[in-house]
């Protein structure tokens, strides 16, 4: 096992690995930005370094950085969370070179899989099911001719995109043009690449993904699979396991396919394939996040499994200590996600001081944060604030545990706005609580909605 991990991110996910690190009794760094001198992971960890300003690509995005303290202070391994450097393979392909460790896939599998056109032509190959589209990226004369051949509305999508981000829906022909340049402009202007591709969209579908584990020595596992329909903006608000009221066998058949999948391509650690679900019951891969994923905790929650601390194991070059039959998810794990955002004003950031917070409590109920009372968010990184996780022994009770969690749950102040509130009308919504609802849910109660955040 490594002797010294340094955390290259922020917020509550650099929190949680601390914590992981810590139960291992693995040394651990904290890398920050100057807004986040004053952070919960800087408290945590043994050592702290200050990597540059507030701007994420003068500090947490500063791969040069990083790697430099690493090399300062010894450490063996990096832990990226998600998102900042994460899936980047050349930051993965700049740890190998100096000798230390990134926990997570080796860089030639993040490549492959980073890519989601390289993603789907291998998924292809496996026999995994792709929506009507492309496979390798496309000019604008090709993608135009290809929407019109597979019919609208189509979805035009970054190829190295990923977080909801990239992502452009066309519902008309005469609309396609400009829509394509301007996801080429935005695709470059976030990951540095504007190659897209084009599939065709579902508008009603259920987006649903599976979590895996493999080793370095060609085993892996699919730990039950996590509904993540509830989204604004191609983001996800809500996620639970199981996925409720899927055909039967339809989460086994994703699980081999998501494992199939993840041998093929050579994967390492925890990794998470996402598919949507047609509502004539197919499923269709979607991409494939070469990392731990912001919603994993729902996992553990059913399964009983530390997903940090299997991806340190793994990394470390532990064989996988588990066969598929070892893995038997019971009851029923939901995740709301508590952001700085206003539902009222679009899920317009409303970042500010944090006067008060009281986070909800009793069995079976878990907050991931890494705020508190007289914190300042600030408005530089994601709005992410608190993941509100509970677990129950069927759905039903882990709606009610939830709906008493997100009643009890305080945090305010003079500017501050969150999603609370919102998310407590999604989960008394008809059409969740029978789990008919769709990716379209949200923009349906935002038609109605009563919430101002809060």
């Amino acid at each position: 096992m490594f002797t010294k991990v340094l955390i290259a991110n922020r917020g509550e996910i650099a929190v949680r690995v601390a914590r992981a690190c810590r139960e291992l009794g693995i040394a651990t760094v904290a890398v920050h930005s100057t807004a986040d001198r004053e952070s919960s992971v800087v408290r945590l960890a043994d050592e702290a370094v200050q990597i540059g300003p507030a701007p994420p690509g003068r500090s947490y995005l500063n791969a040069a950085a990083v790697l430099q303290a690493a090399e300062q202070t010894g450490a063996d391994a990096i832990h990226p969370g998600y998102g900042f450097l994460s899936e980047s393979a050349d930051f993965a392909e700049a740890c190998e070179s100096l000798g230390i460790t990134l926990i997570g896939p080796p860089a030639s599998v993040m490549d492959k899989l980073g890519d989601k056109s390289s993603a789907r032509a291998l998924m292809t190959d496996v026999g995994i099911p792709l929506l009507p589209g492309s496979i390798e990226p496309l000019d604008h004369a090709s993608a135009r001719q290809l929407a019109g051949r597979i019919g609208f509305p189509v979805i035009i999508k970054a190829s190295a995109g990923g977080g909801g981000r990239g992502m452009t829906v066309v519902e008309h022909g005469e609309h396609f043009d400009e829509a394509f340049h301007r996801t080429q402009a935005v695709a470059q202007a976030l990951f540095g690449d504007g190659r897209v591709y084009v599939e065709r969209y579902l508008p009603q579908t259920r987006h649903v993904e599976v979590q895996v584990l493999c080793d370095s020595y060609g085993n892996g596992v699919y730990l039950g699979e996590r509904d993540c329909t509830v989204q604004r903006r191609h983001q996800k608000l809500i996620e639970e396991s199981p996925a409720p009221e899927l055909p039967t066998g339809l989460a086994e058949r994703m699980g081999r396919a998501a494992v199939d999948g993840a041998l093929a391509a050579g994967y390492v650690g925890a990794g998470t394939f996402e598919f949507l679900l047609a509502p004539d019951g197919n499923y269709y891969f979607m991409e494939v996040n070469c990392r731990i994923q912001v919603e994993h905790p729902v996992t553990e929650m059913v399964t009983g499994i530390d997903l940090v601390a299997a991806q340190l194991d793994i990394a470390s070059g532990g064989v996988l200590g588990l066969s598929q039959a070892d893995v038997v998810p019971t009851g029923c794990a939901i995740e709301c996600r508590i952001n700085a955002e206003d539902p009222a004003h679009g899920f317009a950031p409303a970042p500010g001081a944090i006067t008060e917070f009281v986070p909800p409590g009793g069995p079976f109920v878990r907050v991931d944060t890494h705020v508190y009372p007289g914190y300042v968010v600030p408005a530089s990184y994601d709005s992410l604030l608190a993941k509100l996780i509970v677990w129950a022994p069927h759905r039903e009770g882990a709606i009610a545990r939830m709906r008493c969690a997100l009643d009890e749950f305080r945090m305010s102040g003079p500017q501050l706005r969150t999603t609370a509130a919102f998310l407590a009308e999604v989960l008394d919504h008809e059409r969740f609580r029978s789990a008919t609802h769709t990716t379209a849910l949200v923009d349906e109660i935002l038609m109605t909605s009563s919430s101002v955040g809060g």
